[in-house]
Parts: C-alpha cells; sequence; structure tokens
C-alpha cells in the first residue's frame, strides 16, 4: 500500500501546539496512532519513523509527534516540572489527530514519552481505546526500587509493550510482574539481545524497519 508522508502541525491560542509527521495510507483510513520519542530523541527517531510507515501501510493514520519540551529546545531532556505540559502536548495531538481519524485511536511512544502517555491515559481514560507502549522505563537503570508504576491500577485499557531482554530501565521478569497490576488487557512482546530504545543507531534501518514490522504485527492481532 502507497503511503503519503507530510508535516502535521496545529497552532492553538495558549500553547502547546502539535508539531509532527502525519504518514497517511493511501485511501480512506478512520483509525488513528500517536506516537512519540523518548527523553534524547525526538520524532525523527529511526524506530519511530519505521513504525509509523508501517502502521500506515497497514491502514492507520499515523502520527509521530515531538513532545512540547522537544519543540522548545532541539537538544537535551525534559524536566520532570514540564512533564505535564508535555501530557498536555500529547492530549492536543490526540484531539488533532481525531479530526481526520473518527474512528479507533491508539496513542504510544518510546521511554519517556511512553510513560507519558501512560500516565495521560491514566488521568483521562476516555482519551484513547489502547496504548503501544515502548521501552517502558520501569526504573531508572541500577534503582530497581524506584518504580515508576503508580498510575498502571487507573489503566483500564489494553495496553501493548514492546520491550528489550538487555533493558537497564526494567528486566522481562520485572515488566511481567509489574504489569500484573494494570487493570486493562496488557500483553509483552519480548525483543531478546535488544537494549533501551529496541534498536540503536548500529543497527541501522533495516533493524528499525524489521522491529516495526514485528511490533505493527503484535499490534494488529492484539488491538483487533
Amino acid at each position: 500500500m502507497a503511503i503519503r508522508i507530510e508535516p502535521f502541525d496545529r497552532d492553538f491560542s495558549d500553547t502547546p501546539a502539535v508539531r509532527g509527521v502525519l504518514h497517511r495510507p493511501k485511501g480512506a483510513a478512520r483509525d488513528g496512532i500517536v506516537l512519540t520519542h523518548g527523553a534524547g530523541s525526538d520524532r525523527e527517531s529511526p524506530l519511530l519513523a519505521a513504525l509509523a510507515d508501517a502502521l500506515a501501510q497497514a491502514g492507520k493514520l499515523a502520527l509521530r509527534c515531538d513532545l512540547p519540551y522537544r519543540q522548545s529546545r532541539p537538544r537535551g531532556g525534559p524536566s520532570p516540572s514540564g512533564a505535564a505540559r508535555d501530557r498536555e502536548g500529547l492530549r492536543r495531538a490526540v484531539e488533532a489527530l481525531r479530526q481526520i481519524a473518527p474512528g479507533a485511536m491508539l496513542l504510544g511512544g518510546s521511554s519517556y514519552g511512553g510513560r507519558q502517555a501512560s500516565m495521560l491515559a491514566a488521568e483521562e481514560p476516555q482519551l484513547v481505546d489502547g496504548l503501544l507502549l515502548l521501552s517502558y522505563p520501569l526504573h531508572p537503570p541500577g534503582k530497581p526500587e524506584r518504580l515508576r508504576i503508580e498510575h498502571f491500577p487507573d489503566l483500564a485499557l489494553p495496553v501493548l509493550f514492546a520491550h528489550g531482554s538487555k533493558d537497564t530501565f526494567g528486566t522481562l521478569e520485572e515488566m511481567h510482574r509489574e504489569i500484573a497490576g494494570i487493570a486493562g488487557r496488557t500483553q509483552l512482546l519480548a525483543f531478546e539481545r535488544r537494549p533501551h530504545g529496541l534498536v540503536t543507531k548500529r543497527d541501522g534501518d533495516q533493524a528499525a524497519r524489521e522491529t516495526a514490522t514485528e511490533i505493527v504485527a503484535a499490534a494488529a492481532s492484539f488491538f483487533g
């Protein structure tokens, strides 16, 4: 299926704006997904781009967007004080995409972006129909006692996790144990010998495409 890739920018009377890239499938599409990046990345992440491509090939409108903190500065990580603003940016991205995708809506992202997506879904249960979380940062590396799961019991929607066996932000065993606390239906898609982020720069674009294809196949089966 041929797809089109185009800028997707929406400004509002107050901040934050939506800044992203839309992957549009050929023909009519009703279902959509908003994807965002990890703390040290942006919407041009190779895996995020490959994933949006694969999702559009599967018939979904896929928007990969920059979080508000990344819109404010091209480098550096997010500040804890700006997390609520980042979630507001994601909410606006979902609302903007709904204008052209009135069907089922998914929300997801990598690491920090996925965590903020899950927190937003816990805060606003009716916002989206499911979550796709890549390399969820279960805890800081080397600090397994500092779990980031306070909102898990409030997630009543389907959640698909994709996680590497060498992820220092949480082992597969830890992930299996903690996602059991999520109220909604869950699945953990494991990638053996993969680090946090699933794909490194050294792996190249082909690895990103292959990983994206596997994630989209799992998503099609899980979300229906």
